[in-house]
């Protein structure tokens, strides 16, 4: 493998990370997998609480419907910033607690902070002078956007540690790293039921009665409920897996040590690292791109589809918050599907012929079931009933969409990563810096969306389809791609052809 990289000055390469990483440590324990996947549970937990209720949340403190995307460019630009950056720091951290586990622990202790500002927003406003009722709530809009640029970052400390130290725990076996990243989607799936159900459950602030204010109704009281569960349910499992796994602190490698003045600046090595991508690992970069253009309008606009275009309500009555409701349940579906693919996406590669045709494959399904939006939309608006209301046929027709797409759901929440951590293997890279590059490709695709969907949205009648559909094309070309110039990784290979596949080969 040395001999191929000298070979090749195009291999994978993020010299000042990869330099001091040491060998990788023999593979760990199932159960230490398990507990540092569940993780993933807390964060997703706070996330679909995320996905389902915020978007009308930031409209009833008076963001309008064309505006509110822009709020979500806070994920994707910490998300480009600061995933990386830790992924970079952690790979070369010397404490003695271990190069990820600090970071975990720093992330979820700014995610219990950014939550309760989110939470209370609507109550700091109104202390701080804001008016009861409709009109626009700058000041909590302000106390919000500062809580949901926090919650991000921290998103962005937790995630991306958590999945190097999964692959750091796999040791470098290939099928244990893909075996890990489907149990941290697992996990993920675990807390999206978790959090769509406490967001569906219109009653959840009889438990906390102190949650409802006068600034603060039902539906903002039922939000902070869902966060204070969130708050525990991250803190305990995160202090759970960090106390029952332990890390090997690095102490870094003495023939780097001399090089430490010569390190090339933490930017200069993800312009390195872009530079120096081999072709697998653009084409990986290139597919997770536009998969992402095509899932974002979905988590975005899912739940105020629901709301406007298939309840036919408007922001703040009855039918709205219904539909709402019923959206939440959706993604709660979507949810126990995502959990169950998640366990079979190793079975199902083996079975179609390898990881790729499987992420081809599911890129057609998401492509197929945004585009079915569409149908959808038209049918709610020819058989509303008397009272506005969708029939049950488009009400079950709607739920089975959410549904469906757990499936590609969890192979986007597994494949690419675990394929992003079997290259930076092969290459000697660093993990975190390595996933953090992938995350590049993720977030990028957010801020376009955020960008653009709201006005785009405005020109074609204010709705959420036109978003669905430049998501549903994005989509299809991405499974085009993954099937026609996606590499497999080794263990999907024969062993004579395995070598063409590494970084450098041919």
């Amino acid at each position: 493998m040395a001999q191929e990289n000298a070979k090749n000055p195009a291999a994978f390469q993020l010299q000042s990370s990869s330099s001091s990483l040491p060998s990788s440590p023999p593979p760990e324990p199932v159960r230490n997998l398990v507990m540092v996947a569940a993780i993933a549970a807390g964060i997703q937990f706070g996330w679909a609480l995320q996905l389902s209720l915020l978007t009308p949340y930031v409209q009833l403190l008076g963001i309008s419907h064309k505006l509110a995307p822009i709020i979500w460019l806070c994920g994707p630009i910490s998300g480009m910033l600061v995933q990386p950056m830790v992924g970079y720091y952690s790979d070369n951290c010397t404490s003695r607690f271990g190069r990820r586990r600090p970071f975990i622990a720093a992330g979820a202790a700014l995610v219990a902070a950014a939550v309760v500002l989110i939470g209370f927003a609507a109550d700091i406003g109104h202390m701080s002078g804001d008016p009861l009722g409709k009109a626009m709530k700058p000041r909590a809009i302000g106390v919000f956007i500062v809580g949901f640029a926090i919650l991000d970052v921290a998103n962005n400390m937790l995630q991306g540690p958590c999945r190097a130290l999964l692959a750091d725990l796999s040791g470098g076996n290939a099928k244990k790293t893909r075996v890990a990243y489907s149990g941290y989607s697992f996990f993920m799936a675990v807390g999206n039921i978790l959090g769509y159900a406490a967001g569906s459950y219109s009653k959840l602030y009889k438990i906390f009665p102190f949650t409802q204010t006068k600034a603060c109704d039902v539906y903002c009281a039922n939000l902070k409920s869902c966060f204070v569960i969130s708050i525990a349910l991250l803190l305990a499992l995160t202090i759970l897996a960090l106390s029952l796994v332990r890390e090997i602190p690095f102490t870094g490698n003495p023939d780097a040590e001399g090089q430490k003045q010569s390190k090339v600046p933490f930017f200069g090595e993800i312009f390195g690292a872009l530079r120096d991508l081999p072709r697998p690992m653009w084409i990986l970069l290139i597919v997770t791109f536009l998969n992402w253009i095509g899932w974002f309008p979905f988590f975005l606009f899912d739940t105020d589809w629901m709301g406007r275009e298939v309840y036919g309500g408007e922001v703040g009555n009855s039918l709205y918050d219904k539909g709402v409701r019923a959206g939440a349940l959706g993604l709660m579906l979507n949810s126990v599907v995502l959990g169950v693919a998640s366990v079979l996406v190793e079975p199902s590669a083996r079975l179609v012929g390898g990881v790729k045709r499987l992420w081809a494959g599911v890129n057609f399904i998401l492509a197929g079931g945004l585009a079915f939006t569409v149908l959808i939309t038209k049918m709610a608006n020819s058989t509303r009933h008397a009272n506005g209301a969708p029939s049950e046929g488009v009400k079950i027709g709607s739920l089975a969409l959410f549904s469906v797409l757990g499936v590609p759901l969890a192979v986007t929440y597994s494949i690419p990563f675990a394929l992003a951590s079997i290259f930076s293997t092969d290459s000697g890279s660093g993990q975190g810096l390595s996933l953090g590059v992938l995350n590049l490709a993720i977030v990028v695709p957010q801020m376009l969306i955020s960008l653009t969907s709201g006005q785009f949205d405005a020109l074609f009648g204010g709705g959420n389809i036109p978003a669905f559909i430049v998501g549903a094309v994005a989509s299809a070309i991405s499974g085009i791609i993954a099937f026609t110039k996606l590499p497999s990784p080794p263990s999907d290979l024969p062993a004579h052809k395995t070598q063409a596949f590494l970084p450098g080969g041919h």
